[in-house]
């Protein structure tokens, strides 16, 4: 973080203006910007509504972890804006070796309950995207149809950086990239689908007990995983 991420609060009005290429935010009269001193430009009003108030309510020392919406923004422009391709080639990749796909060979139960939750996922992506993808049980990878895959690619590529930002922590925290297109594209709500990508570790709940530890960082990704999606949902244009 830049020194400026740990200095007080120095500004009374926090304001939303019209920008080149978007919205920014103005404390006083000063611009908001990025950790990396770049212009934060936001892509829609809601957006900079948004970020305008996780500035607005600091008091005192500024608090970065309080400020989702602002650090995701800050990664759009920094990180994803100038890494596109990579980013969108490293997310489409999960498909390869997607969570959906994989699948117990015993207990038959658990296999009984990940194929009552995951088959209509992966038919919902057959036909949503043409791109069907194959289930395999046991340890052994399976090999994905390429045209699947490059149909799942050429969506994930035409995101925008904001969106793919989103993107990102909706497909790395449930570790399946069908899930994450499920929530983006409203298919699924996103509390559904954080229990959709929580059935292995929730059959260990039941056979051996809950760990808090284990349940204490589940319940911060899980809360990552939402906010994704709200961070999704303002980068939508009005």
């Amino acid at each position: 973080m830049s020194a400026g991420w740990k200095a007080k609060r120095f500004w009374k009005e926090v304001s939303v203006a019209e920008t080149e290429g978007g919205f920014g935010v103005h404390l006083d009269t000063r611009r908001v910007m990025t950790p990396g001193k770049l212009p934060l430009t936001l892509p829609t009003r809601p957006m900079a509504e948004a970020v305008a108030a996780e500035w607005a309510a600091q008091e005192g020392e500024i608090q970065p972890l309080t400020m989702p919406v602002t650090r995701a923004a800050n990664s759009a422009v920094e990180r994803v804006t100038p890494q596109h391709a990579q980013v969108a080639a490293m997310l489409a990749a999960y498909a390869e070796t997607d969570l959906t796909c994989h699948r117990a060979e015993t207990p038959e139960a658990l296999a009984q309950r990940q194929a009552e939750a995951w088959d209509p996922l992966l038919d919902w992506a057959a036909d949503r995207f043409g791109a069907r993808l194959l289930a395999t049980a046991g340890i052994l990878p399976v090999t994905q149809p390429p045209a699947s895959l490059a149909a799942l690619k050429a969506h994930v590529d035409r995101f925008d950086a904001f969106h793919l930002t989103a993107f990102h922590d909706l497909v790395t925290i449930s570790g399946s990239l069908v899930i994450g297109l499920a929530v983006a594209h409203n298919h699924l709500d996103p509390d559904a689908a954080w229990s959709l990508s929580r059935i292995d570790e929730d059959w260990q709940i039941e056979q051996w007990g809950r760990d808090e530890e284990a349940e204490a960082a589940a319940a911060v990704k899980r809360g990552d995983f939402l906010q994704a999606k709200t961070f999704w949902r303002l980068s939508d244009p009005e």
